[in-house]
């Protein structure tokens, strides 16, 4: 059942419909926004496409073996399971839960703050 905080927002019909790339992520629309969606150990996870520190487009990045997303630009890994910069920069990436029902696959986006997600 989905989370009453948040607008959820279909952005697959299945987990097979997205288009991940070899290295396990996807950029996708939600609600007219781009989201990258990582899978990590048969996990989703929904996060902003550009890294917050020099803005490297995440789909051609990596996820390390701790479950890390790491930005082609610099290296520079932030925790896919709560948005956290694990080398120490201080940056933070915002990410957002992800739901799977027999209807589809929903990214949830908080009420009242679509606008300024991204």
């Amino acid at each position: 059942m989905h989370n009453e905080k948040y607008n959820w927002i279909k952005i697959a019909e299945s987990v097979a419909e997205i288009p991940f790339n070899d290295n396990g992520l996807a950029e996708v629309n939600a609600a007219g926004k781009l989201v990258c969606v990582g899978r990590f150990e048969n996990t989703l996870f929904a996060f902003a496409p550009k890294c917050p520190h020099a803005s490297g487009t995440f789909l051609h990045g990596t996820i390390d073996a701790q479950g890390n997303v790491v930005c082609p630009l610099h290296r520079y890994k932030f925790c896919l399971k709560n948005g956290r910069n694990v080398t120490g920069e201080g940056y933070y990436l915002k990410h957002w839960p992800v739901d799977i029902q027999d209807e589809g696959v929903f990214i949830g986006l908080e009420k009242g703050l679509l606008a300024n997600l991204f």
